[in-house]
């Protein structure tokens, strides 16, 4: 006679719920109050754990870090590209009186910028 398999169990304070498969997995939830929305950065940061860092990502799951981490990278990738931005169209030359004069050749140029800058803060914050 075969025993029969409780659908959620508890052990040391920790609840398991039991999968199709038999087998029971732990019930991980955000601690309260750290729900937070993520973006582009965040998201490829997440993807970045998740395949080549597989440590540190469990360590920031089951911390409950993770997503209060990958908000806090999200923002500052958003604010080193505006910065990275503004440093570089102060140096490239592109201004308003361009803007005005040559509008086509602005949003090109506006487009590079953005493109490189984005790149940059990727390699070094996203994919470290």
């Amino acid at each position: 006679m075969e025993k029969e398999l409780a659908e959620v169990m508890e052990e040391n304070g920790i609840v398991y719920h039991l999968a199709k498969n038999g087998c029971y997995y732990p019930a991980v939830r955000l601690p309260e109050g750290t729900h937070y929305n993520i973006g582009k950065y965040g998201m490829m940061r997440w993807e970045y754990l998740l395949t080549n860092c597989r440590r540190e990502y469990i360590r920031l799951l089951l911390d409950g870090k993770l997503n209060e981490y990958l908000h806090e990278v999200d923002k500052e990738c958003h604010a080193s590209v505006e910065l990275l931005v503004e440093q570089m169209k102060a140096g490239t030359g592109i201004t308003e009186e361009l803007k005005a004069a040559n509008q086509m050749k602005w949003v090109g140029l506006m487009n590079n910028v953005r493109v490189t800058a984005e790149e940059i803060v990727q390699r070094e914050m996203i994919y470290v």
